[in-house]
């Protein structure tokens, strides 16, 4: 028997996962419906699609944060479906690893199309599926990834064997981005966290403290100290392993 490709249908509207899933079922491929985000995240792992189809707008654990904790782990392609057709809404959707974007309601037709090509790019890349594990340990006010340590408890940073010279909100900046992992946070959120609600300056200085972060510490294959543009920043890992996070 032939191997029937695997979609995990999102939608917490239970009539449009149906007829969605008749429509994939009508071109041979296996489908599996989730309600809501936690039973998204549980069916991924049991049902183990080729590609998923998620509805940002969900009970609970919203469509954003599901596809942040399936890209934790997977490259399992993502589609996200939603009534939101603001640019900012698909930039985001996108930047969180999101591999395409529709706008509802949509031609089922077009739909099946783009799941065939999206699985095609998949095909095509080269890429496994699973994403291998980076080691990440975090212990009082130090946090440890490869290559890369800050400890805030005396204010150093130790890269690559090399102990960095870095001033106090440059690194209370990277430690905090460090042990958020793969979180977005806008400018404001960031200025709120370090500098303090009662900070009279502007946004810029967030950039200006990324700038030089970037100029001294250099992305890895395992990390890198990322732009979500129209968003903000995000410390982005390939994989968090918390067994070791306190």
């Amino acid at each position: 028997m032939a191997y029937k490709q695997k979609i995990l249908i999102v939608d917490d509207d239970g009539n449009i996962a149906e007829l969605i899933s008749l429509y994939l079922m009508k071109e041979c491929f296996d489908t599996c419906i989730a309600e809501d985000g936690e039973d998204a995240l549980e069916k991924f792992d049991s049902f183990q699609p080729d590609l998923v189809l998620l509805d940002l707008m969900l009970p609970g654990i919203d469509g954003y944060e599901v596809c942040r904790e399936i890209r934790k782990t997977s490259r399992v392609p993502v589609i996200m479906l939603s009534a939101k057709g603001e640019t900012f809404d698909k930039v985001l959707g996108l930047e969180l690893g999101a591999d395409d974007y529709m706008v509802k309601p949509f031609d089922s037709k077009e739909l099946v199309a783009r799941v065939r090509a999206v699985l095609r790019r998949q095909q095509n890349s080269g890429l496994p599926e699973k994403i291998p594990t980076v080691k990440i340990e975090e212990t009082g006010d130090i946090v440890r990834y490869p290559e890369l340590v800050v400890n805030k408890d005396n204010y150093t940073v130790v890269y690559k064997d090399k102990n960095i010279e870095m001033p106090p909100k440059e690194l209370e900046l990277l430690y905090f981005l460090m042990t958020n992992p793969n979180k977005v946070f806008t400018r404001e959120q960031l200025l709120d966290h370090i500098w303090g609600y009662d900070y009279i300056g502007d946004t810029r200085t967030v950039d200006v403290h990324v700038k030089r972060l970037r100029e001294k510490i250099k992305d890895t294959e395992n990390w890198s100290l990322a732009t979500v543009w129209g968003v903000g920043y995000k410390f982005e890992v390939i994989r968090q392993n918390n067994e070791n996070i306190i």
